[in-house]
């Protein structure tokens, strides 16, 4: 018997079914379908013409939503605490 299941013929693994509930604790949430059907499509390669063109247009409103001509204005792929360590090291100097 291997220890990689993806090649153990022996035993299979279903599909997980796991019925619908409200979900009212501080995490797992519950996800709208539609979110689901979103992460579904297929994946955009960063250096891809199509997500250049995207992340351009995403920069024209963020620019106007934080009323600045910033260039480098970006949209953060990542967590939360990237997010935080983006906008600290953005407003702090050295020597602060």
């Amino acid at each position: 018997m291997s220890d990689d299941p993806s090649t153990d013929s022996g035993q299979a693994i279903g599909e997980l079914n796991v019925p619908s509930r409200v979900l009212l604790g501080p995490g797992p949430s519950n996800v709208h379908p539609r979110v689901y059907r979103a992460m579904m499509a297929p994946v955009i390669g960063y250096l891809d013409p199509q997500f250049l063109q995207l992340l351009d247009d995403t920069q024209r409103p963020l620019r106007a939503l934080f009323r600045t001509k910033n260039d480098m204005t970006i949209a953060i792929s990542g967590t939360g605490t990237a997010g935080m360590e983006a906008a600290v090291y953005n407003v702090v100097e050295p020597g602060d």
